[in-house]
């Protein structure tokens, strides 16, 4: 066949919203699952060495990811699941390339096994709720041969349903609805148009909905003034309240606040005077972080917040390179013969993640999308009558946490509001 610029899509949504959120929709396609069904896994409960080295995936990511000066925000949750159900198609030094880093080392197979116990340990409530949905999508064409074991692996792990379509413009009304639904119109659309030469579409949704455990009253909230990375000040409404978990990692201070729940929590990290949030970035490691968020000091806070919202893209295929994925990214040297066969082999061409986040007085909404394109070739009260304050009025970092394992689910900066 002639020289094919097919691509393999693995999109990755993930979305944190204040409403319901849909677990499915219905997929106008051929349902290609037809006879494969998920096995009964039990998953690996997660321990230290998946807790670590997720952690350092996580901010290692993070901080090759960041735009200079500007708000910044990635889903290393979404990056994770992402690349791991594409890993699962690699084989050879692509394969350890990225087994390295989305796992130290950890073989996929060990991986897939904690991310399964992971995910579905993840809890659900009636205020605070988290939802996971997986989707392979197939252009119909005799080129493009997907092995039965690909599929049964995502399966089986990931819960993922697969569907065999044309391609053309109902595939692409499908797929948006599918993602959609599965982010409970959090985005609306993740494909503008399906290029001519795609192949493949794994789609994995993530919808968050939560609210705070304490929710801000129309009393605690007043103007004050950021002063963004510029040093430029603006008058914007900040959400003020007493929190009892605070945090001091010797270059930061900030608090943790809880959602409705008990199971996530909001973390922010203010840099001390005099050090600036690149130079702080710069000094954090997954278990540095772990540690500040887990040696939290039982003492009143007195805070103040920022309601902000923000958008934020990036090309992702740099960082990745950066921290040693780098075969995969080779036309002709990449091997992900273990996903199917077509002429001339696959590659992965690129990997785009867009997020979004709001932040106000219920709680909290933010949603990611990663894209990764394959071609050929208790809680405690205060101890003592004292207290800290932390007023998050200049730029800062954030989190959306796990409150079990202290792992981000989301991870960002505020350089600036409005």
């Amino acid at each position: 066949m002639k020289s094919v610029r097919a691509y393999i899509a693995l999109l990755l949504i993930a979305a944190v919203a204040v409403g319901v959120v849909g677990c499915s929709a219905t997929a106008k396609a051929s349902d290609l699952m037809d006879g494969i069904s998920s096995n009964s896994i039990k998953g690996k409960p997660t321990d230290d060495e998946f807790t670590i080295s997720m952690a350092d995936f996580s901010i290692e990511l993070f901080k090759k990811s960041i735009t200079a000066d500007s708000n910044s925000l990635i889903s290393p949750l979404s990056v994770m699941l992402a690349l791991s159900m594409t890993a699962n198609g690699a084989d050879g030094k692509t394969l350890s390339q990225m087994e390295a880093l989305l796992g130290g080392g950890i073989p996929i197979s060990e991986l897939n096994e904690y991310l399964f116990y992971y995910t579905h340990d993840l809890p659900v409530s009636s205020k605070a709720k988290l939802n996971i949905a997986n989707s392979i999508w197939f252009r119909d064409t005799k080129s493009l041969n997907v092995f039965p074991e690909f599929l049964q692996t995502n399966a089986d792990y990931y819960g993922a349903s697969a569907y065999k379509s044309a391609f053309n413009e109902k595939t692409l009304k499908d797929i948006n609805n599918w993602v959609n639904t599965n982010t409970d119109g959090m985005i609306k659309s993740i494909l503008g148009e399906i290029d001519s030469s795609a192949m493949l579409y794994l789609i994995n949704a993530i919808a968050f909905d939560a609210e705070w455990k304490e929710i801000y009253t129309d009393r605690s909230v007043r103007e004050n003034d950021f002063t963004d990375i510029s040093g430029n000040k603006k008058r914007v409404d900040f959400m003020y309240s007493t929190e009892w978990y605070y945090i001091d990692d010797g270059m930061a201070t900030g608090f943790i606040k809880p959602y409705a729940g008990g199971r996530y929590s909001f973390a922010a990290l203010l840099p001390n005077e005099g050090i600036s949030p690149d130079e702080y970035i710069g000094s954090l490691t997954g278990a540095r972080l772990l540690d500040a968020l887990s040696n939290t000091q039982s003492v009143e806070v007195r805070t103040s917040m920022p309601k902000f919202e923000f958008e934020y893209d990036i090309e992702m295929k740099a960082a990745l390179k950066a921290l040693g994925m780098t075969e995969a990214f080779i036309r002709g040297v990449a091997d992900f013969s273990k996903m199917g066969t077509i002429d001339g082999g696959l590659y992965i061409y690129r990997v785009i993640h867009k997020t979004f986040i709001c932040v106000d007085e219920r709680g909290t909404k933010a949603g990611a999308a990663t894209a990764v394109e394959i071609a050929p070739g208790s809680e405690p009260g205060p101890v003592e009558h004292k207290y800290k304050v932390v007023n998050l009025d200049r730029p800062f970092v954030f989190a959306i946490i796990d409150n079990k394992t202290n792992l981000p689910i989301f991870i960002g900066t505020l350089m600036t509001v409005g």
